[in-house]
C-alpha cells in the first residue's frame, strides 16, 4: 500500500487544467505506470518462483513440484502488477472518461484471461500429479481436465463478448441460438469428441494401459493417452496410431483388458490330420500303447467297457469294423488331453478340450482349446509353442500324419 499511496501523491500533484498539459501529464504518468508495473512484475515473479521452489524442496508431496514445472508462480506473480494498475490508472484517467471506460473493459478482460491461465496451470499440475499415482494411472485424466477447461474457456469467451459489446446475456443466448447450426458445423469434431470422451469415461470403455485392436485404423497396441479429441495407441511395432475419440463409440474395436484381468489367456489352435492315416487299433497293439503313461489307465478302463459291450451285443469281431473299437485318433486326442492337463503352464480351472472340427479337403482339423496361466505375450507364445512341438512330434507314435500341401519336394520323394 506504500507504493500505491506514493503513486497517488505523484499523480495528484500534476495540473490537469490545460488540455495539452493534461495529455502530456497523462503520457508521463502512463510511462511511469508501465515502468513501475514492469519492475513489480519482474521482482514478484522472481520472489514467487523462488518461494514456491523452496516450498517444493521442503515438502514430501510432489504436487508443488508440478506447480513449479507448470509455471503457476509466474502467473500468480502477475496479480501484484495487476492490482497496482487497477489502483493507479483510474486516478490518472480521472478526467478522461472515454479512456477510463476502455481501461475498465481491458482490465476486466485481462482478469478473466489471467484467471484462466492460473486455473489451467493448477489443473495441469493436478493432472501430472494424479498420473503418477498407481490408482489413477489408467484413468483418462487428460479428458477430464480438457472437459473442465472447455467449459471454463467457453465461459471466458462469453464473458469477453459481454464485456466488449455491452450486450445482455439474453441477447447473447438468442444470437447463439440463431447461429447454432453454423457453430455445430464448425465445431463438429470438438463436440463429437466431447460427447465421446464423456461416454468413454462414464462407461469405462478404455483406460490408459489397455491393449486394444482396431483394424480400421491399423491400431494394435497399448493406449498411452486419452484426451478430448484423440486416443493415442503405441503399436507393438513401436509406431503410434491416433484414433478419433468418437470412433470408439461409433466403430467396433477389441479391448483385451478382460483377458488380462482374467485367470488365463486362451490357446485356440488346430493341426490338420490326414484323413487316410486314421484307423482302428488292433488288440495286439494295445500293449504298445499302454506303455505311454498318459494312456495306461485310460486304455485298461476303456477297453474293458468296449469288450463288455461287444460281448453283450454278440458283436462279430472277426471283422474289426463291427461293434465298438479304439482308434489311433481317439487315443491321440486322449493323450493330448492328459498331456495338457499335466502341463505346468496351463490353468486347469478354466475350460480345456480337444475337439474335431468339420473335416475339410485338407484333412481333419484337431483343435486344442485351453488357457495358459501366464498372459504375458512372450511367455504365452513359449507355452503354446512347447505344447504344439510335443503334439507334432507325438503324431508318428500313433501312426498319424499332418496334412501338408503338395510341393515339388514331396513329388520327388
Amino acid at each position: 500500500m506504500i507504493i500505491f499511496n506514493w503513486a497517488y501523491d505523484i499523480f495528484k500533484s500534476f495540473d490537469f487544467s490545460d488540455a495539452l498539459a493534461s495529455y502530456l501529464n497523462l503520457a508521463i504518468n502512463l510511462v511511469i505506470i508501465v515502468v513501475i508495473t514492469y519492475i513489480l512484475d519482474y521482482l514478484f515473479k522472481k520472489l514467487f518462483i523462488i518461494f514456491l521452489a523452496i516450498v517444493a524442496t521442503k515438502t514430501q508431496s510432489s504436487f508443488d513440484d508440478f506447480l513449479v514445472a507448470n509455471k503457476t508462480a509466474k502467473y500468480l506473480a502477475h496479480l501484484v502488477p495487476l492490482l497496482f494498475i487497477y489502483k493507479t490508472v483510474p486516478i490518472v484517467l480521472e478526467n478522461f472518461n472515454y479512456w477510463e471506460y476502455l481501461f475498465e473493459k481491458g482490465i476486466k478482460i485481462y482478469i478473466i484471461i489471467l484467471s484462466l491461465w492460473i486455473t489451467r496451470s493448477v489443473f495441469n499440475s493436478l493432472r501430472d500429479y494424479l498420473k503418477q499415482k498407481p490408482r489413477f494411472s489408467d484413468k483418462p485424466i487428460d479428458s477430464y481436465i480438457q472437459v473442465i477447461m472447455l467449459f471454463l474457456w467457453l465461459f471466458g469467451i462469453v464473458s469477453f463478448i459481454l464485456i466488449l459489446f455491452d450486450v445482455s446475456k439474453t441477447t447473447l443466448l438468442t444470437t447463439f441460438g440463431s447461429i447454432s447450426a453454423v457453430i455445430i458445423l464448425i465445431f463438429r469434431d470438438t463436440i463429437l469428441g466431447f460427447v465421446a470422451s464423456i461416454s468413454v469415461s462414464v462407461n469405462d470403455m478404455v483406460r490408459i494401459g489397455d491393449w486394444i485392436t482396431m483394424e480400421k485404423f491399423g491400431a494394435d497396441g497399448t493406449i498411452i493417452e486419452i484426451n478430448l479429441s484423440t486416443v493415442k495407441v503405441r503399436n507393438f511395432d513401436n509406431t503410434t496410431t491416433t484414433i478419433p475419440t468418437y470412433s470408439l463409440i461409433s466403430d467396433s474395436f477389441k479391448n483385451w483388458r478382460g483377458m488380462i484381468d482374467s485367470d488365463g489367456r486362451r490357446i485356440k489352435r488346430y493341426i490338420l490330420i490326414k484323413a487316410n492315416s486314421v484307423r482302428f487299433i488292433e488288440n495286439e497293439e494295445l500293449e504298445k500303447f499302454k506303455k505311454i503313461q498318459h494312456l495306461t489307465s485310460y486304455i485298461e478302463h476303456r477297453q474293458s467297457d468296449i469288450d463288455k459291450f461287444n460281448l453283450h451285443n454278440g458283436v462279430d469281431k472277426s471283422v474289426i469294423v463291427n461293434g465298438r473299437n479304439l482308434t489311433n485318433l481317439g487315443l491321440f486326442r486322449k493323450y493330448i488331453n492328459q498331456y495338457i492337463l499335466s502341463h505346468p503352464g496351463i490353468n486347469k480351472d478354466m475350460p480345456l478340450m480337444i475337439r474335431h472340427l468339420q473335416p475339410t479337403e485338407n484333412g481333419i482339423p484337431l483343435e486344442i482349446y485351453c488357457f495358459s496361466k501366464d498372459k504375458t505375450w512372450i511367455n504365452y507364445e513359449h507355452i503354446m509353442a512347447d505344447i504344439f512341438d510335443h503334439i507334432i512330434a507325438s503324431l508318428p507314435y500313433f501312426d498319424l500324419e499332418v496334412f501338408e500341401a503338395m510341393s515339388s519336394k514331396n513329388i520327388n520323394n
